[in-house]
């Protein structure tokens, strides 16, 4: 089961920031540290699942041809869409991942973006949206997941064990890690023959 739906959307309504995403030094590095750690200048087709009120979309958007951009929380969904307003080859949608995943993307992204997610979901549903990534992910297309490593409520998977079992898929290759006192973040590209793994 992912968390509820309902305390997000409230906590958005009571402050439309309430991780102070836009203004928080920590969040300007990470997103800056994120954006430096992505190979390509440009993708041609994104997805950010889990994008909150969209300050990282809009910072993907330049970068990106065509990105599609959801959250499960309406509120949130709402607020990510008139952060983006300005770009018309961004789409906001609300979804509840991995359930409502997008259909008919099967090999279809170069760029999937997982930012402060994955810890929320339990075991099962952390399984099947990693499986859901790697599906939709082109040949040679770029995974990268960032998260925070402190301990907080709702938090359901530590982060090491989220970005170990991206390591341990064997679809995927490790491209790059970086970790810090805050966050770990790592990429990697699909290989569907499954190469060696790199050791972590």
């Amino acid at each position: 089961m992912t968390p509820d739906a309902a305390y997000f959307d409230q906590l958005y309504r009571a402050d439309a920031d309430p991780w102070q995403v836009r203004s928080r030094w920590y969040e300007q590095r990470k997103r800056a540290v994120l954006l430096a750690s992505l190979r390509r200048e440009t993708y041609r087709n994104a997805f950010e699942p889990g994008c909150g009120t969209g300050e990282l979309t809009a910072a993907l958007a330049p970068r990106c041809q065509a990105l599609l951009a959801c959250d499960f929380a309406p509120q949130a969904a709402g607020l990510a869409a008139a952060r983006t307003a300005d770009w018309p080859h961004v789409r906001v949608q609300t979804r509840s991942l991995p359930a409502q995943w997008p259909a008919d993307t099967g090999n279809t992204y170069d760029l999937i973006v997982v930012s402060e997610l994955a810890y929320y979901l339990d075991a099962a549903d952390l399984a099947r949206f990693i499986e859901r990534c790697v599906a939709s992910l082109a040949p040679e297309g770029e995974l990268l997941a960032c998260h925070w490593r402190h301990d907080f409520h709702n938090r359901r998977q530590a982060t090491h064990a989220v970005h170990a079992a991206y390591d341990c898929h064997p679809a995927l290759t490790r491209l790059a890690r970086h970790e810090d006192p805050d966050f770990l973040l790592q990429t990697w590209h699909h290989t569907p023959a499954g190469p060696a793994k790199e050791t972590p």
